[in-house]
Parts: structure tokens; sequence; C-alpha cells
């Protein structure tokens, strides 16, 4: 049987060419097409809220949401489903150590709920900085442990199971090629895995945990296995197969996930649907974040957090460039050096935005598809119709340049110097280019359109001044400059450069703060 639900003969793109996508299941390009043109399946791994999410963690929404925005762009409805790890998922990603929730908990002193709600909550508001859209479906574990009892009950009549005293197992042994997804699993990646005494094969994995005697866990329900929590690996499974079926089109993850947990979720989709079908006809991966200069290594005094990013005076949105300027199947280089400049392209950005809109005046166009955005009341393929409609030639053969870049699998360092392109082009009407700026911004998600120039210059959480105090002294140096005190002038700009004070003589916003990179 195929690897792949087919799809529908008249599953073709409602704009431009052909989406081409990375599967990282055949390691190979393939041409896109859904299984039900209608309607696009999707489904993330989300996070397990015991702590904030890491800069390098983000990077896979950042890239879902480039995935999603693209495919809405070129026509496709989607139901995506994130879901949210309240419970199951140890200290290590292969079966051992602690539940990070438990062991959270009780570092803290709080409730796990409470826990689990405030990172949550924290994890939600990340989203909202990056301009992620919000899934169609937040799918909480802990709401789901009756259907993973149900699910793997049945896992357990169909003998993919085996009891031991810690709970209830996979047998790999039972589905047909396991670990494909992970290509070659040499010892290292075995080695990962828990090494448990009554285990059949090294790789088989925890569906159900077992409380051990006298364990106090906060978070332990009642199973046919005893008292305990269902295994991580478990809830993926179970919540994609009620919200999106037993095969959707696209199931998406950090590449970390790809050697153990969708190993491990494939076979529990084999096993319980009975087929060789993984349960998504596409799996995508995106790389990982890598600080070779410790920016991110807190004993180092660095950062890994939005938050974090965001005390030291960068916009959530620069973070956001700086995924999209590199290709989300490659390793993306972390340093200040290079969030610095990502947020002087973003500010390049918005400038140029800002003098065209500064042209043009009035954009009737604009307020209708921002309020269609803000309500998701209609896709953005519709809002991309809206604003193209009017464009000449010239401007859709820039589209087509620009579709065919998020067409070659998610080509956004294609795609950027096309905006940049767009913005400046010579002997186009300044609205036309708006137009276009617009167009590309609903794939895009830089919010360029929206987001003032005095916002992107976040006040560093370590500054010395208030900005009223960098208001007085920045007219006190122009009073200074009138009366040609050019010493008095000079030592009060140096004072602010001092401060993380960007002097701006000319531009109307006069000063922005500079980031603490």
């Amino acid at each position: 049987m195929s690897d792949i639900v087919p799809a529908s003969p008249s599953a073709d793109t409602a704009h431009g060419a052909p989406l081409v996508l990375f599967n990282s299941m055949t390691r190979s390009l393939e041409d896109f097409r859904p299984i039900d043109p209608a309607m696009v399946r999707l489904y993330s791994c989300g996070p397990t809220v015991y702590n904030f999410a890491h800069l390098g963690n983000l990077r896979a929404y950042v890239f879902t949401d480039t995935l999603r925005r693209t495919l809405n762009w070129k026509g496709w409805a989607t139901t995506h489903v994130i879901n949210i790890t309240d419970v199951g998922h140890l200290t290590s990603d292969a079966d051992a150590g602690e539940d990070k929730m438990e062991a959270a908990a009780l570092a803290q002193s709080r409730s796990i709920w409470d826990i689990a709600a405030f990172y949550t909550d924290a994890f939600k508001a990340d989203l909202a900085g990056l301009n992620i859209l919000s899934p169609s479906l937040w799918s909480v574990a802990t709401d789901h442990i009756q259907d993973m009892i149900a699910f793997a009950r049945i896992l357990e009549e169909r003998g993919s199971t085996y009891q031991l005293e810690g709970g209830l197992y996979f047998d790999t042994a039972t589905v047909p090629d396991y670990g494909r997804l992970a290509g070659h699993r040499g010892d290292e990646t075995v080695g990962r895995i828990a090494d448990v005494e009554g285990k059949r094969h090294p790789a088989d994995f925890a569906i159900w945990r077992s409380s051990a005697p006298g364990a106090d866990r906060q978070m332990e329900w009642d199973s046919p296995w005893g008292r305990g929590a269902p295994g991580w690996h478990l809830e993926c499974s179970v919540m994609s197969l009620k919200y999106l079926g037993a095969q959707f089109d696209i199931h998406t993850g950090g590449i970390d996930h790809r050697e153990i947990h969708h190993c491990n979720e494939i076979a529990q989709n084999q096993a319980y649907n009975e087929t060789s079908r993984t349960g998504a006809n596409l799996w995508m991966h995106n790389n990982f974040l890598v600080d070779r200069g410790g920016k991110m290594s807190k004993s180092k005094g660095g950062f890994a957090t939005l938050p974090g990013l965001i005390e030291r005076g960068v916009h959530p949105l620069a973070y956001r460039l700086l995924c999209l300027s590199s290709h989300y199947r490659s390793e993306l280089e972390f340093s200040g050096e290079a969030l610095s400049a990502a947020l002087i392209r973003l500010k390049r950005l918005i400038l140029a935005v800002a003098q065209l809109k500064a042209r043009v005046g009035a954009l009737p166009w604009l307020a209708p598809t921002l309020e269609m955005t803000a309500t998701r009341g209609a896709s953005l393929s519709y809002q991309r119709g809206v604003i193209e409609e009017p464009l000449g030639a010239r401007a859709r053969a820039m589209i087509g340049a620009f579709d065919a870049a998020l067409s070659a699998d998610l080509m956004t360092p294609q795609a950027l110097p096309l905006l940049e392109e767009a913005l400046t082009a010579k002997g186009m009407e300044a609205e036309e280019r708006l137009r276009l700026a617009a167009s590309f911004d609903l794939a895009l998600g830089l919010n360029l359109l929206t987001l003032d120039r005095r916002a992107l210059a976040l006040r560093p959480a370590a500054a010395s001044l208030a900005d009223e105090e960098v208001e007085s002294l920045l007219d006190e140096r122009q009073a200074a400059r009138l009366e040609k005190n050019y010493a008095r002038s000079d030592a009060l700009r140096e004072r602010l450069n001092d401060a993380g004070v960007e002097v701006m003589d000319g531009d109307a916003l006069r000063w922005e703060w500079r980031p603490h990179l």
C-alpha cells in the first residue's frame, strides 16, 4: 500500500507556480497536491509548557507559519492544529529522566496546572509578538487523557504493546520499516533511548508510564496498566487522528523530532490504523538555530528567549526576519551581528513603506484587508485578490517572481530581495509599490504596512535614561546648537550615546535606542 493518500485530480494551485516542498520521509522535493483541495490539513508539534520557549524552538513556528501563509496566499484554506504538551514529556526526549512538568512544579513550588497555564500564555504571547497566525485549534494533552487510554487499548488488542513493571511499551518490531523517517539510525541515536530492563528491542518506547509505588505526582490517572500518565509520543498520534483524520497533508516540527519522536508517532499511527501509511503525506522539519558565539548562554550573560530579546531592545519581528533570511532547512547562525543586521533591514523596510504611504495618502483598500487579517474572516488569498486587482503587467511579473521563490520549498531568502526591489522600483507608481508590499507581506508576516517606526525602537531594560529624559536632553542639545555652543552640544550627544541612544539629526524621529547586543 502507498504511504500517502492520493490527491484529488483537481488539486491544482489557485495561484502561480506549482508548490514544491521537501518531504523528510523521502529526502526529496515533491509537488504538493492536497488530499482535499478544499482544505489542507496541517499538524505541528507544540511546546512542552514547563518554561519559556527557547528561540531555537520558536524558529519552528516561524517556519510553520510561513508554510501556512504560503498555502493561504496560493489559494488553499487550511486547518491547522498545534498541541500543548502539559504532561508526559521527560527531561530527555528519549524516554529517560523526570517529567518536565512535574520537575518544574517541584522546582518552583507551584501547582503543575499553574505552571502549565502560565507558560502556555507566555508561549501564545511569543507567537503574537512574532506575528504568527493562531492555529485553527489548540489541542491540550491533558484534555485528551481518555482518548489516549482508548488509543493505547487498541494498540494492546492488536499485539503492538507489552507490559513491564514501569508501564505499557510499544513493540517497534510490529510495524513496517520502523525508523525510516530518521534514515540510518546509528548506535548514537539508539543510545539516546532509555535502556529499560525487559524491553524487547532497544528502540521500544513507553505508551503509558505507571507511577512508582509511593511516587508523589500531581498529574496521574487510572488506566488498565495502573495509575500513571501517558508517554510523550502518544499525544500527537491521538490528537492528530481526532482532529485531522488518519492521513492528513503535512506534519511539521523541528529536526530534533525527526530521529525519535516522529518515528515513534508514525509507528503508533501505523499500528492503530493497520496500515503502512505514516499519518501524513509530507513530514517537514526545520533545521537548528546555531549559537557558536554563546549569545544564548545564560552563563555568558546571553539570552535565549523572546522576552530576553525584547529586554535587549530587539523587536520580535527582527527575529522573524532573521529566520526568513535563511532557508528553513539550513542551519541558522545566531549572533548579535546577525540580529543587528536583521533589525536594520526591518527598519529600512518600514521606512520605505512609510515614505510611500506619505506620498500616496489615504489607502481605502488597506483598512478592510487589515480587518480581515485581524478577524480571519476571509482567507489571505481573498485579501491578496483585493490588494492586487488593479496592478499592471510589470507588477504582476514581480508577483510571479515572488510566487516562484515561495513555491520553491519556501525559498524566503530569495523572496525578501524581491520585496525590497518592489519597494524601490523606479518608474512604478507609489501605490503600486505599496500594493506589492502588502501582497508579499501576507506571506512574509512582517506587518510592514501597520508597524510604526517608533515601535521598532524598544527601550532596553538596562537603559539608564527614561524616554522623557532623552527628549529633554535632545531639546537641551538643540538649544545649545542654536546658540552655537557646540562644545555643550557635543557633550550632550556623547552623554546620550553612552546611554545607548542613537541621535538622528535630520530625521523626524530624532533618536532611537541602540540594542544591547
